[in-house]
C-alpha cells in the first residue's frame, strides 16, 4: 500500500469516538483484549458475555463515551449477524441433514471400502474435507470420531496416525473455506468476492491439508503412540435407518452450494459485465444464501426421502438444526461488535499507521494480529472477526485477488497453535484419550503447520496473482 492510498484512507475514515493518542489505544486493545482472554478461561465465562465485556472495556480504556461505545458494539453486532446469521443457520440445517440421513455414513463407508493400508490416512483427509464443507468444526469431530475409533482399531493402525488427518481436513475446513462463519465475516468486513476466495482457498487448502495431515500423521504416530480409548462408540445416524442416500447424490448435494459460488466467480472473471444476463443471473444464484438455500432444499430430496424421512421429520431436523447455533451466532454478533468498537475507537487508523511507519505487508499483518488473538483467546472465529475488522482499511484499494487472500491470511492466522484455553483442544483431548502434553505435541503442532504452511502460500500467491 502507497503512502498516498493510506492518506486517502485516513482521510475518508470517520472520526473516531475517542480521541486517544496511540498509546492510549494500544493499552485499551491489550486491556480489552486481556479481559476477554480472564473471562473466557479463568472466570469460565461464556464468550459472548466475555466479547461483551471486553468490547465496553476497551472503549472505556480508549477514553470513549459509553453510550458511543454501546452503539459501536451494537451496531457491529447488528451487522455482523446480518451478514451472515441466515448462512450460518442454513450451513447448519444442511449439516444436520447430512449426518441424520446417514448421507454422511454413506460418504465414509463408500470412501473406506475403497482405501486400505497406506491410503487410508489420505482417504481420511478426503472424508474430513467433505464433511467438513457444510457442517461446524464441533459437529464434525463428533461426526467423525467414531470413525476414526473404528478404523484404527479394526485395521489396528496408529491412532495418530488416523486421526491428524481426520482433524487436519476438518480445520483447513473451518478456517479456510466459506461458508464457515470465520471465514464468511472476514470476507464481509474486507468486502472481499466470496467467488474468488472460495477458489483460492480450495488452492490453498489442497497443500496444506496434505502437510498437515497425511505427512505430519507419521511423525505425531511417532511422539505419541497411544491406544484407541476402550469407549462406547456413538451409535451411528444410519444404524436406525432402513436405508440411506446414494453417496453419488450425498456429494452432488454437499458441493452443491461450492460449485455455484466457484461458478459466479467464474463468470464475473469472463463476462465482466454487471449488465450481462448471463452474469446477473448466475450473481442471483451463485450468491452464499441462495446456493446455500438451494442445497438446503435439494437436500431434503436427494437425503430426506432416500433415509424416509416425513415431513415432520424434517421439520424436527431443521428444527434441531437451529437450536444449537444460537450461541454461535451470539458468539459471532459479538466479535463483530467487539470489531467495531476497534474501529470506532480509532485501532483500525492506528493500524494504517504503524503500517506505513513499518511497511508491513498487509496480508502479513493481517496473519500476524490473527495469531496474537488466536493465542489470547483460543478462539479462530473470534481471532477471525477482530483481525478482518482491525486490517479491513487496508484492503480498501486491493485487487480482488489481493483482498481475497487478505481473508485467507487472517483465516490462516486464527488457526495458529490451539491450546489450553480453546474448546477444540479440550475435545480432542477427550475424544482420543490423550494427556496435554500430548495433546500440544499433536493437536497444538498440527493447527500451528496448518496455519504456517497456510499463511506462506498466500504470501507467495500474491507474489503471482
Amino acid at each position: 500500500m502507497t503512502r498516498l492510498s493510506v492518506e486517502m484512507l485516513a482521510a475518508d475514515a470517520p472520526a473516531p469516538i475517542t480521541s486517544a493518542g496511540h498509546a492510549q489505544l494500544g493499552i485499551a486493545v491489550l486491556v480489552g483484549i486481556a479481559v476477554i482472554v480472564l473471562l473466557i478461561t479463568k472466570f469460565k465465562l461464556h464468550a459472548f458475555l466475555a466479547l461483551t465485556i471486553g468490547s465496553l472495556t476497551l472503549g472505556a480504556v480508549a477514553g470513549a463515551p459509553l453510550d458511543k461505545a454501546i452503539t459501536s458494539f451494537t451496531t457491529g453486532l447488528g451487522a455482523t449477524v446480518a451478514g451472515v446469521g441466515v448462512l450460518i443457520a442454513l450451513g447448519s440445517i444442511l449439516g444436520k441433514l447430512l449426518a441424520d440421513s446417514g448421507g454422511a455414513d454413506e460418504i465414509v463407508d463408500t470412501i473406506l471400502a475403497r482405501a486400505g493400508g497406506r491410503a487410508m490416512p489420505w482417504a481420511m483427509v478426503l472424508i474430513a474435507s467433505l464433511i467438513g464443507l457444510p457442517l461446524f468444526f464441533e459437529v464434525g469431530i463428533v461426526l467423525l470420531i467414531p470413525v476414526v475409533l473404528m478404523v484404527a482399531k479394526r485395521g489396528n493402525y496408529s491412532l495418530m496416525r488416523i486421526g491428524i488427518p481426520a482433524l487436519a481436513g476438518l480445520s483447513v475446513m473451518h478456517g479456510l473455506i466459506p461458508p464457515h462463519p470465520g471465514p464468511l465475516v472476514a470476507i464481509d468486513a474486507v468486502k472481499a468476492n466470496l467467488g474468488v476466495t472460495l477458489a483460492l482457498g480450495i488452492l490453498v487448502a489442497i497443500p496444506t491439508v496434505i502437510i498437515a495431515g497425511p505427512l505430519f500423521s507419521k511423525v505425531a504416530a511417532r511422539w505419541v503412540d497411544v491406544p484407541v480409548p476402550d469407549r462406547m462408540l456413538p451409535q451411528r445416524a444410519s444404524e436406525e435407518l432402513e436405508r440411506r442416500p446414494g453417496f453419488g447424490a450425498t456429494l452432488a448435494t454437499v458441493l452443491l452450494p461450492v460449485v455455484l459460488m466457484l461458478a459466479k466467480a467464474l463468470v464475473d472473471i469472463v463476462v465482466d459485465d454487471p449488465t450481462h444476463t448471463t452474469q446477473r443471473v448466475f450473481d442471483v444464484v451463485g450468491s452464499p444464501l441462495i446456493a446455500l438455500l438451494a442445497a438446503v432444499l435439494v437436500g431434503f430430496f436427494t437425503l430426506g426421502r432416500p433415509a424416509g424421512f416425513t415431513r415432520e421429520r424434517l421439520q424436527q431436523t431443521v428444527e434441531k438444526a437451529l437450536m444449537p447455533i444460537a450461541g454461535i451466532l451470539l458468539i459471532v454478533g459479538a466479535g463483530g461488535g467487539f470489531k467495531q468498537t476497534l474501529i470506532d475507537s480509532g485501532v483500525g487508523q492506528m493500524i494504517l499507521d504503524i503500517s506505513k511507519d513499518w511497511s508491513i505487508p498487509a496480508l502479513l499483518l493481517g496473519w500476524l494480529i490473527a495469531v496474537a488473538i488466536r493465542l489470547a483467546t483460543g478462539s479462530a472465529t473470534v481471532a477471525t472477526i477482530s483481525a478482518a475488522g482491525l486490517v479491513a482499511p487496508l484492503a480498501a484499494d486491493m485487487s480482488t485477488t489481493h483482498a481475497a487472500l487478505l481473508v485467507l491470511a487472517i483465516g490462516a492466522g486464527s488457526l495458529f497453535f490451539s491450546h489450553v484455553n480453546d474448546a477444540g483442544f479440550w475435545l480432542v483431548k477427550e475424544y482420543f484419550g490423550l494427556t496435554v502434553g500430548q495433546t500440544v505435541k499433536t493437536w497444538s503442532v498440527m493447527e500451528t503447520i496448518i496455519s504456517v504452511v497456510a499463511g506462506g502460500l498466500v504470501m507467495l500467491l500474491s507474489l503471482v496473482v
